[in-house]
């Protein structure tokens, strides 16, 4: 039987390489031959000793092409390439029963490899269950699929918010994840205003779409789009950034009938004042949201499928899995956007 490479973070700062054994599908799982995988936080983390989670085998946000198939698969065939879900649910607990996977009680992140814990998207090979896998269009670039993922996490984000034609829109923080905001934004035709201390990032976010760009470390950022709105106030903000001072500002910029949405985990989880009073009064909502439902994941192939989102500009540079330490390190730096492990 042949074997394949699998990239595992063994503690901190730390990269090894596994043989894995090559296997036949079960009757519903396909094999999947792995193009691309991106680096999120969770692996950042896990590698620089936020998270101690050793061995950890790494890697969610992937895509590749089908090679084998089990004898009762029926929505892929060999050679589709494909985006894999990665964060997965149990299916059986009260919230996934009741239509909210994404806030299953009992699993989260799915386990491909056999040699260490982890969703193992920084590998050669994965073997997944077939409801885990979609079908993505056949020209699409494999380096733009492994972002669905995240997509799909900001899909979920925008349907929280629930974004009305010609709202003003205000997105903090214009990291990978604010960029998506503002694209998706725009496509449910929002002004968008975006917020950011970062020039070059600023810059980012006129290229993906924003109409109103905001310098928060030259202004008073709530001031600014108090004046941007007639005093008003925006109607939805999102947080993107895991500041408990930007969630309270995003807190306080949002108007009468507003809604606020924290997409980011905070860190520290430093509590905020907020005035029960306004939101009395003003019927404000403030919610989170996290991890995305199948429906997202679907959607965000959709739409990277159709090239109705565009994350070229997202995907800072593309480096060999042999080399999954220097893709690390590169992704640990704060100018960068998505760093891409390819095979």
């Amino acid at each position: 039987m042949s074997t394949y490479k699998v990239g595992v973070i063994e503690d901190v700062n730390k990269v090894v390489f596994f043989d894995a054994e090559k296997r036949e599908p079960g009757d519903k799982q396909v094999l999947v031959k792995v193009d691309s995988c991106a680096i999120c936080t969770l692996e950042q983390r896990v590698y620089s000793g936020v998270m101690n989670k050793y061995p950890f085998a790494g890697g969610h946000e992937a895509a590749g092409t089908v090679e084998a198939i089990g004898k009762k698969v029926k929505g892929v065939k060999v050679g589709d390439k494909v985006a894999v879900r990665l964060l997965n649910s149990c299916g059986e607990c009260y919230y996934c029963r009741n239509g909210h996977e994404n806030q299953c009680t009992t699993s989260f992140i799915a386990e491909t490899q056999e040699c260490a814990f982890g969703p193992g998207g920084f590998s050669e090979y994965m073997m997944m269950n077939a409801a885990d896998v979609y079908k993505m269009a056949d020209d699409i670039d494999l380096t733009h699929a492994a972002l669905t993922e995240p997509l799909a996490c900001c899909v979920h984000s925008i349907e929280n918010g629930k974004i009305d034609l010609g709202d003003d829109v205000v997105v903090i923080g214009i990291g990978i994840m604010g960029a998506l905001h503002i694209q998706l934004a725009k496509l449910k035709g929002a002004r968008v205003i975006a917020c950011e201390l970062d020039e070059k990032r600023l810059e980012v976010a006129k290229k993906m779409g924003a109409d109103v760009l905001i310098n928060s470390g030259k202004v008073d950022a709530v001031e600014e789009v108090k004046r941007l709105t007639d005093g008003r106030g925006a109607d939805v903000v999102f947080c993107t950034v895991p500041s408990s001072a930007l969630a309270k500002q995003s807190v306080d910029m949002t108007g009468k009938l507003g809604r606020t949405v924290f997409y980011t985990s905070f860190h520290p989880d430093n509590p905020i004042e907020i005035s029960p009073n306004k939101v009395h009064s003003s019927e404000q909502i403030i919610t989170g949201t996290v991890n995305p439902m199948k429906k997202d994941f679907l959607i965000a192939t959709r739409l990277l499928s159709s090239k109705l989102i565009d994350v070229c500009e997202l995907i800072s540079e593309c480096v060999p899995l042999s080399k999954l330490d220097l893709a690390m390190e590169k992704a640990l730096k704060p100018d960068t956007y998505r760093i891409v492990v390819r095979p």
